[in-house]
């Protein structure tokens, strides 16, 4: 008896340990997206941060570029990336809908997104947007941002006509006049702002969520120790990007092909104080979630408030702040 106990208590042992054996084995390459609305993540591709970090453990690392948060979660939940940067309302959306992911680190709150008219509109409001035809890219913050300005004028999406289009697509439409408003995004936004005198009709930075980043839940549990190191990059190109705003705004605008002054207008609208996924950001998107249940993005009865406690994952992105906190201190 005594033996048999001691077979079942060594066999839970090696069971309770055996996930974390599984934890060390790490893959050969890592797979990230990068952004133009996300300029974190072109400072990290540029510099070639991550390279350098997982080079001695024989890491590759293979970039993918997002042209929208859609097309950053298709890859994530397709398994083409093991990194999404996408917006935080957006990753809810992925997250309500079945998507396992887990958001673990916040790269800016920027606003990047408002509603945008032709210089020569006659259009003043947003109630006034009323039967118009408005492009938007589904899926996204400037669509959630469109559906939230929507509602506080008294509106909804059935009053009126959203034409889906991916966010370049949806800039042109703008400015040929296929469409009388565009939901939009920087740097895309900005730049119609400054070339072609398009008019911001309606800004709501509460209505922007945040940038952020997340994994699959499969992921987090196998690559906890690879994770950290990406954050830690992250990080550093964080703090890179206060240091220099004005080398900040000349990689944005080389990498996307910008005039400077376009990428310097996106930047001023972009907040880098504050990584930590926390309450603020938690409140924050609870606040939001409510529009993707009362337009119906997600099933009837969904616990949105639920879906964003399950989906910010803060731990590991704490003890890589942390560390460099007392790191900063000595």
């Amino acid at each position: 008896m005594k033996k048999t106990a001691l077979r079942v208590g060594l066999a839970a042992l090696f069971a309770a340990w055996l996930p974390t054996a599984a934890h060390a084995a790490q893959p050969k390459e890592v797979r990230l997206d990068y952004a133009y609305y996300a300029p974190t993540s072109l400072v990290l591709k540029q510099q070639g941060l991550l390279e350098k970090a997982l080079e001695p453990q024989g890491i590759s690392v293979k970039w993918v570029f997002s042209q929208g948060s859609n097309r950053s979660l298709e890859y994530l939940n397709g398994g083409s990336t093991d990194f999404a940067s996408t917006a935080g309302l957006a990753a809810v959306l992925s997250r309500a809908n079945g998507a396992p992911i887990k958001t673990i680190y916040v790269a800016s709150r920027p606003e990047w997104t408002a509603l945008v008219v032709p210089k020569d509109s006659p259009i003043q409001s947003v109630a006034d947007l009323k039967g118009k035809k408005i492009a938007a890219t589904k899926g996204t913050d400037p669509f959630l941002f469109l559906l939230q300005s929507l509602q506080k004028a008294g509106l909804n999406k059935n009053d009126v006509e959203i034409v889906h289009l991916q966010h370049p697509d949806g800039r042109v439409a703008l400015e040929r006049g296929d469409v009388q408003a565009w939901a939009g995004l920087d740097p895309l936004m900005a730049s119609s702002e400054l070339q072609a005198g398009s008019r911001l009709l309606y800004r709501n930075r509460d209505f922007n969520s945040y940038s952020v980043l997340s994994v699959t839940e499969t992921f987090a549990e196998q690559q906890p120790a690879l994770i950290e190191q990406v954050i830690a990059a992250y990080e550093q190109a964080r703090q890179w990007a206060i240091a220099n705003p004005d080398a900040l705004a000349q990689l944005l605008a080389n990498e996307a092909k910008l005039p400077l002054e376009v990428a310097r207008l996106q930047l001023s609208r972009t907040d880098f104080s504050n990584s930590q996924p926390g309450a603020e950001h938690i409140d924050a998107l609870k606040a939001a979630a409510p529009i993707l249940l009362e337009e119906g993005l997600v099933r009837p009865g969904t616990d949105v408030a639920g879906v964003v406690d399950q989906l910010i994952t803060p731990q590991l992105a704490a003890k890589v702040i942390a560390r460099s906190v007392a790191k900063a201190g000595n």
